[in-house]
């Protein structure tokens, strides 16, 4: 059942959890800046590595929380798990966004180029646009029920491309590195480069947590005003 008051109670949580996610971004600036030491081959650069893996994280989540949501909605036809699986999607986009202009700027000095076809970075590129074609196709229907559905199978098809995007490194030859962190015995990586590290899944976390909330409660408006403006 959708509710206008528990719509606005979501916006109003979620931008206190942003306000909070944006405080720990600044800090996370802070600890990376002053108390991480710099990379001796890379050099200041490498700095962008508490923020490029980390918004890359807090995509793939969103995309994997709105193949959830489209699934579920496919089973319950709950229209209040359609309008979280577009919330999802959309700050998904928007992360996704931050990994491909980040990405180049930490590549140009390191890799010499601005870009690469290289696998991680060519599946990145395809999940955006999956998920763009996921926003033309809720764009292009008008019928709230026909467009939850039919964007509840592409939600849940693309979902198929995120654990493949992280294998990629391990399938393919890749410029992208193997993780230092997750997957191997012991971190590679100094005490406080891995705590900045950390710090920023965990902002990006809570980020993803407020935007994705206040996004939903916009959809659950929406949804409401289509259902009366129907009626």
């Amino acid at each position: 059942m959708l509710d206008a008051a528990a719509a606005d109670r979501a916006i109003t949580r979620g931008r206190i959890v942003t306000l909070l996610g944006v405080a720990a971004l600044a800090g996370l600036y802070v600890m990376a800046v002053l108390y991480t030491p710099t990379e001796r081959f890379q050099g200041l650069v490498q700095k962008i590595f508490y923020v490029h893996p980390p918004a890359a994280y807090a995509m793939q989540l969103a995309f994997v929380m709105t193949g959830i949501a489209s699934a579920l909605y496919l089973w319950l036809r709950d229209a209040r798990l359609d309008a979280f699986a577009e919330a999802s999607a959309e700050v998904g986009m928007w992360m996704g966004a931050i990994v491909v202009i980040t990405g180049p700027i930490w590549g140009r000095p390191v890799w010499g180029t601005w870009w690469e076809w290289e696998p991680r970075l060519t599946f990145t590129v395809i999940e955006l646009l999956v998920f763009a074609g996921y926003f033309a196709l809720r764009s292009a229907m008008r019928e709230p029920a026909e467009r939850a559905k039919f964007a509840a199978v592409v939600g849940v098809t693309a979902l198929v491309l995120v654990p493949f995007n992280h294998l990629t490194v391990y399938l393919f030859a890749s410029q992208h590195p193997t993780p230092v962190v997750v997957g191997t015995k012991k971190p590679e990586l100094p005490p406080e480069m891995l705590r900045a590290f950390l710090t920023g899944f965990a902002t990006f976390t809570v980020l993803y947590l407020g935007f994705a909330m206040q996004r939903y409660g916009i959809g659950v408006r929406r949804l409401l005003e289509e259902t009366a403006d129907a009626a």
